[in-house]
């Protein structure tokens, strides 16, 4: 107990670190992060604090997933206008199941074929870093500006590639264990983790809606959210399906319903703040994280073998997304070739990827975390400024999410629910939001 104390002391101490240095050197403080948790799993003091046996522990009894993942969900989903939802979810389906399948064949068949590694550890690779990160996704789209239904089509995307990231990881860790999975076990098992998600999603946030209107006090407001969040995550990992789409169905439901009934502009603010506090507390560890679960001796070692991967991930990116967004339409106009950059250059991976390779059992693990930790730290250092200076130069400099904060949208200045078009980011109905 006295250890977990420290530990937390000492990372908030970090993170705060952090964010009074980037805003004195301009870079973001989740990068920082990243940079501070790589040295310290490279110096002695990683072992003495804690952190890297803290961290490690996290990982292997899936803890990080439970505890970071849900509430980043939670206070990002919260804000999204179902309008937007409904304008984006087909292509965001179509990237996050047959998008991940393309790309797990691609990257697995390149790295089995043509590398010339084993056939175990190129599909078990590729099954846990097709999927694009949330916690990476939602950092990078706080700061860079692009057209809200593009955050909102990424930031699905990652939600739900969850459940097929997992069900094809799944078959390939059975396989690794000699319990080999049938095809259509395999599509059962997928279709049961998206849809018993879903369904344990609508559930809790219709309880969530029914117990809202006896709560007139923001500290009874926010026990209702938390309890709404992890209780989604916990029932539904509890019956198999899956947590973070249940907390993202939750998120959904309840910030274009319950919110909505908020009439105290005093608990909606205390209720926008508490996540806001939350959201930053867990961005920092799942980047932190990133940082002190990397080996970077063993990096500077397999510089080859880790570019290569790094480049066989790209091209399968590019292999998913142009075609899937090439044929989708979004509010019925065809999706610019600005929005396919954009969502090229927006996959990436990260704190995802190393959780599921820490479950990978030691015999199989080293070679397959070599890579992950290689492709995980370029696609975070790469890719995320390359994405910055896309977005500024293609869409302008102003964000498209206030950092840690659920847009302010839903209230006017005397605290009662705003009309309807009151909810539009201009006069003529949104055209902030028109495909580029």
């Amino acid at each position: 107990m006295a250890l977990t104390v420290e530990v937390l002391a000492v990372f908030l101490l970090l993170a705060l670190g952090s964010v009074l240095l980037s805003r004195k050197v301009k870079v973001p403080f989740t990068m920082l992060l990243v940079f501070v948790g790589l040295a310290i799993s490279a110096a002695p003091i990683s072992a003495l604090a804690g952190l890297n046996v803290f961290f490690n522990n996290l990982a292997s009894e899936q803890l990080f997933v439970g505890l970071i993942l849900p509430p980043l969900l939670f206070e990002s989903v919260i804000g999204v206008k179902l309008a937007d939802f409904r304008a984006v979810y087909r292509p965001a389906l179509l990237l996050a199941t047959v998008g991940v399948l393309i790309s797990t064949l691609v990257v697995g068949v390149v790295l089995w074929k043509v590398v010339g590694l084993s056939v175990l550890v190129s599909f078990l690779f590729a099954a846990l870093i097709s999927p694009t990160d949330v916690a990476t996704v939602l950092e990078v789209f706080r700061r860079v500006n692009v057209p809200t239904r593009l955050a909102t089509l990424l930031e699905m995307e990652a939600v739900f590639n969850d459940s097929t990231g997992i069900a094809i990881f799944t078959v390939a860790l059975a396989t690794s264990a000699a319990v080999a999975l049938q095809p259509l076990e395999a599509v059962a098992y997928f279709s049961y983790t998206l849809s018993g998600g879903v369904l344990v999603g609508l559930g809790v946030a219709w309880a969530a809606r029914r117990l809202q209107p006896m709560i007139d006090d923001s500290v009874t407001q926010v026990v209702l959210t938390l309890a709404a969040v992890y209780g989604a995550y916990a029932v539904a990992t509890s019956l198999g399906t899956s947590g973070l789409i249940a907390v993202a169905v939750t998120g959904l439901y309840y910030g274009n319903t319950v919110l909505f009934k908020v009439e105290s502009k005093q608990v909606a603010e205390a209720t926008r703040q508490f996540w806001g506090i939350v959201a930053f507390v867990a961005n920092a560890a799942a980047f932190f994280f990133i940082g002190v679960s990397t080996n970077i001796f063993l990096l500077g070692t397999t510089l080859g073998a880790f570019l290569v991967a790094y480049a066989v991930v790209v091209m399968a990116r590019i292999t998913s997304v142009y075609p899937i967004l090439s044929l989708s339409r979004v509010a019925g106009a065809g999706i610019p070739s600005s929005w396919m950059n954009t969502s090229m250059l927006g996959g990436m991976r990260g704190a995802l990827a190393i959780a599921l390779m820490s479950v990978i059992p030691l015999a199989t693990r080293g070679q397959v975390a070599t890579l992950t930790f290689g492709v995980v730290m370029l696609s975070i250092l790469l890719q995320g400024p390359l994405l910055s200076r896309y977005a500024k130069r293609t869409f302008g400099a102003q964000q498209t999410l206030q950092p840690y904060v659920i847009p302010d949208r839903i209230y006017d200045m005397e605290g009662a629910p705003a009309p309807a078009e009151a909810l539009s980011p201009d006069p003529e109905g949104g055209k902030s939001d028109e495909l580029r």
